[in-house]
């Protein structure tokens, strides 16, 4: 188990994307900081199932767009079991569609500060830590859409997850001196709670019929590249944001 000895702090991970990426992290042998926002019974399920199978877990509640919620997440992180090692910043939503008839000030505000900002605070809040022993991971989890411009009404999405993509690369250049790897990945088509919320089954059927793979992906499969850059398998990628979406897009 190549995470035994390590800690890593998931945002938003009470379902999809990140409670998998939590278990898997878990299976590893990680130490593992479930956050969530909204969603406690599906954090307390992510800790119960990762306890079940032998790891260990604790759900935190923090709204990460927030920068003394996210101070006290990590505090309480590091109350629990020490230190921080990796930083998955997975917390991101499109809260609803909107195109710019119907675009406002305050949903542009709050799409910017669940996918972009967020990554900024909970990385602040974590990298010295990391500096100081001159080891850490940090995983930035993007979007085809950052690539594509996402589907009509996504305009905001897309936007914030293509500033994350760039902010990816800031990131990796500045913390590579002390010891930080920073990577990203970009999901396509997921089959999680978010295309339930946001893609009825005629856009889904539609963005499917896109896929050379003839299919959505799972939360597992993405789990399964983030994992890949916690490895020492990735220890020489860095900057990267992964295209994970198969074969929607082809770079």
């Amino acid at each position: 188990m190549f995470l035994t000895g390590q800690v890593a702090v998931i945002t938003g991970a009470s379902s999809g994307i990140g409670r998998a990426t939590a278990e898997a992290m878990a299976r590893e042998g990680a130490r593992v900081a479930v956050n969530y926002l909204k969603n406690q019974k599906g954090a307390d399920e992510t800790v119960e199932a990762i306890r079940k199978a032998g790891g260990e877990a604790v759900a935190v509640h923090a709204d990460v767009t927030r920068q003394d919620a996210v101070r006290d997440l990590m505090a309480d992180v590091r109350r629990q079991f020490g230190h921080i090692d990796i930083l998955v910043n997975n917390a991101g939503d499109l809260i609803a569609r909107r195109t710019l008839t119907d675009m406002t000030e305050e949903y542009w505000d709050q799409i910017m500060d669940l996918n972009l900002k967020s990554v900024f605070l909970c990385t602040q809040a974590v990298w010295e830590e990391m500096a100081a022993r001159k080891n850490g991971i940090i995983i930035n989890v993007s979007s085809i859409a950052g690539r594509n411009g996402g589907g009509l009404g996504a305009g905001a999405y897309a936007t914030a997850k293509g500033g994350l993509m760039t902010y990816t690369k800031s990131l990796a250049k500045e913390l590579i001196p002390h010891g930080i790897r920073v990577n990203g990945i970009n999901p396509g088509v997921i089959a999680t709670p978010y295309h339930e919320r946001y893609s009825p089954p005629e856009l889904m059927a539609k963005m499917v019929a896109n896929i050379p793979q003839g299919r959505p992906g799972t939360a597992d499969e993405i789990a399964d590249v983030i994992l890949f850059l916690a490895s020492p398998a990735a220890r020489y990628i860095l900057g990267e944001t992964i295209e994970v979406n198969g074969g929607m897009l082809m770079d």
